[in-house]
């Protein structure tokens, strides 16, 4: 509903209408576009109005200009181009404005009950005279106190978006401003703009770029240059590199400038004098932060491989033959030597696909290092993960920032060189996905004599952070590495090994598409459901997701079902998926709007950042138990932990009844579904395929056009990203 067509308005003369916000039928808090009911100051009737119009609030007075047009579905409404928005100045508006829970501490009732008593005059009074509220029966100090400060914060945040609403930025992204910086957002806004870049997430130099020119800045000021070549090496990063030339970083700088070379070239130079970039090597430049990240990891992990060993006497051959009674089967060779590498190698490496033995030579280990006593700890970089090696193992298992305890105060890990972790043996799983700065607070955290087992697939998708650890240490030599190759029986199979396999050797083919979906086998554990355009895949996966798999498979489509999109935008993206599958799967919940954010209770939704002090952490899952309007809160439900949101940081969470292939690694379902579609051709990639697919623990099901997957099975040209750890690691001069 959100992308509907407003009606034909060419060539109509512009007219304006003025009334009171009734009610919010849909709103996008990405782009801002809104469907609503206006009550007009002329007729009694509700009137349709549809636009773009950034955080607005029932009870508010519109002025918009626009023209009429007829939907074929909804009837006549009002399509507004721009608007103007005032603070409600009748009881009317006011009681409306209250009521809709944008400012904590004020519900339903509290809002008739004060506008009863303030009538018109009841913002002037919250704003100027607050202690009046307590005239109100049932409103004591600390409610006065909470109104006045989540007036003052709605207050800020209405400033920051009207300044903001002509720049793109999102209502969620105005929050986060808002939430970084308070009252001052505004101040700034305007002094600093530059500064926004750095500081908060999601912003970048063109949004930035633009509120500095209109505000005046000199466009060839070092301000702006400088902005833009931090951007510029700040995009090579999260394109997963952690060094560039320096000739490239001068090329692509000035260009996105459209700056003289020679100005670019100066500023970097300055920037280097500044300690803003380093030199790596002659004609290449890093962040310094990546720079001290891949030097602490090589001065680590040469002190571990040349301490001696904590671990007490182990005769390592025997304890091999225990682990395999113990186990009731005998290893085959490869997963034999990857124990007796790890019990004899301070630093080992472990490495293959699905179905290959990974965990049982987890567990052998685990249970050897348990019979001699000593300190084991189990990681892994997301929570579903650890719960999954804890569940394999028997052993207890957690987050890697959980193991090296983040200090919010200090802005880092307490685990560290100083502080190390207490221990003689830590087996990190999921090593793929360890970037360059998190693996080096790992490793700086681990004590010399301590041993090292890194566990994972080389051929997933790299880590989303910068560096390429796991294969950089890999392709360097300088360590044990075991490469399991063999697909054992109870493997065997499996589809989804089968076709994993397959793809890897870049001739995996699913089965035969089918046109319907009923005809899906259930005894098959792949399946592929044709549907060539956008439109019919989303309708497809809605219909696979509520109806389909939950009969076929006796599934629970919110526990149970994962859908792993490649792209965010499009009808085919994560966005218009969430939304189709949210009302599909939870039509019935109770819906609220929160800041910029729809809040329905019952559905499901992924943390998007670590938040240290709630103890969540990017890639968490949970469900929406209830949504507090009066008291601002959202209660979470991750997976039996209980977490409350305040009204400011309901922007770290999004739906996730559809996710990002890169946001579900480290974790497994029951069920996958996997939409490739033509327009995903930006993300088709065999890595991307691969690491979507084994994710799937029993069913997964391929929705899209077949030429899409064969498409991205024959591209294995990744991008290789460019790292001087290998260098670094080898002792190469520069």
């Amino acid at each position: 509903m959100g992308g509907q067509e407003t009606g034909n308005t060419n060539n109509k003369q512009s007219e304006s209408l003025e009334g009171v916000l009734e009610r919010i039928t849909f709103y996008n808090e990405e782009n801002g576009f809104l469907i609503g009911k206006l009550k007009g100051q002329t007729k009694a009737a509700e009137i349709a109005v549809v636009g773009k119009a950034p955080k607005v609030q029932c009870g508010e007075t519109l002025a918009l200009k626009g023209t009429w047009s007829t939907h074929p579905k909804h009837g006549r409404q009002f399509a507004f181009t721009s608007f103007e928005s005032k603070l409600p100045a009748s009881a009317y508006g006011i009681r409306k404005y209250l009521a809709s829970g944008l400012i904590h501490g004020i519900g339903k009732t509290y809002a008739n009950k004060i506008v009863d008593h303030f009538g018109a005059d009841t913002l002037r009074v919250i704003s100027e005279e607050s202690g009046r509220l307590r005239e109100i029966e049932g409103i004591g100090k600390l409610r006065v106190k909470s109104i006045k400060e989540a007036w003052e914060e709605q207050k800020t945040v209405r400033e920051v978006m009207m300044f903001l609403q002509t720049y793109g930025v999102t209502d969620a992204l105005c929050l986060r401003l808002v939430r970084k910086y308070g009252n001052s957002a505004k101040t700034v806004l305007e002094n600093e703009p530059y500064r926004i870049i750095r500081d908060v997430k999601g912003i970048g130099f063109k949004t930035a770029d633009k509120i500095a020119l209109n505000l005046g800045l000199a466009s060839n000021g070092p301000a702006r240059i400088d902005a833009g070549v931090l951007h510029t090496l700040q995009e090579s990063e999260d394109e997963g590199h952690t060094h560039v030339e320096r000739r490239e970083l001068a090329l692509n700088s000035a260009n996105l400038l459209e700056a003289d070379a020679q100005d670019v070239e100066n500023r970097i130079d300055a920037l280097m004098k500044e300690g803003e970039m380093v030199t790596s090597k002659p004609d290449w430049v890093q962040n310094p932060i990546s720079a001290r990240a891949e030097e602490t990891l090589v001065r680590c992990l040469n002190n571990q491989s040349q301490a001696a060993s904590s671990l007490p006497p182990i005769q390592v051959e025997k304890a091999i033959v225990w682990a395999q009674e113990k186990a009731g089967f005998s290893f085959a060779d490869q997963q034999a030597e990857a124990v007796r590498q790890a019990l004899q190698s301070k630093i080992s490496i472990l490495t293959g696909g699905p179905g290959t033995g990974k965990t049982t030579i987890l567990r052998a280990l685990v249970s050897i290092l348990r019979a001699k006593k000593t300190k084991i700890l189990l990681a892994a970089p997301t929570g579903r993960a650890a719960r999954r090696m804890a569940e394999s193992c028997s052993h207890f298992a957690q987050t890697v920032h959980r193991l090296l305890k983040f200090d919010p105060s200090q802005g880092g890990f307490t685990q560290n060189e100083q502080n190390p972790l207490t221990c003689d043996f830590v087996i990190m799983d999921e090593a793929s996905m360890l970037d360059l700065r998190l693996a080096a607070a790992l490793i700086r955290s681990i004590p010399p004599r301590a041993h090292l087992l890194l566990v994972g697939d080389a051929d997933q998708l790299p880590s989303v952070g910068s560096g390429n650890v796991l294969k950089d240490l890999i392709q360097c030599e300088l360590f044990q590495v075991t490469r399991l190759a063999v697909t054992f029986r109870q493997a065997e199979n499996s589809g989804i090994v089968g076709l994993a396999h397959g793809i890897l050797a870049g001739k995996g083919s699913p089965p035969p598409p089918v046109d319907t979906l009923t005809e899906i086998n259930p005894q098959h554990d792949v399946h592929f459901v044709r549907a060539v355009t956008p439109e019919e895949c989303v309708n497809a996966v809605t219909k696979l997701s509520k109806d389909i798999l939950p009969r076929k498979f006796a599934i629970d489509p919110k526990n149970d079902l994962q859908i792993l999109a490649p792209l965010h935008r499009g009808i085919g993206g994560i966005g218009n998926l969430n939304d189709q599958l949210r009302d599909a799967l939870n039509p019935n919940g109770a819906t609220q709007v929160m800041g910029a954010m729809l809040f329905r209770e019952g559905d499901k939704v992924i943390q998007t950042r670590n938040n240290y002090d709630k103890d969540v952490f990017n890639g968490d899952m949970g469900i929406i138990e209830a949504v507090d309007t009066l008291n601002g809160k959202v209660d979470i439900d991750f997976e039996g932990k209980k977490v409350s949101y305040q009204r400011m940081e309901v922007t770290d969470l999004q739906p996730a009844y559809a996710i990002s292939v890169h946001k579900s690694q480290g974790s497994e379902y029951p069920v996958v579904i996997f939409p490739l579609l033509k327009q995903h051709f930006m993300m088709l990639q065999r890595n991307l395929v691969y690491t979507g697919l084994t994710r799937a623990k029993k069913k997964v099901v391929f929705v899209g056009d077949p030429a899409a997957y064969a498409m991205a099975i024959r591209n294995d040209k990744t991008l290789v990203r460019q790292t001087d750890f290998v260098r670094k690691l080898l002792h190469i001069p520069k």
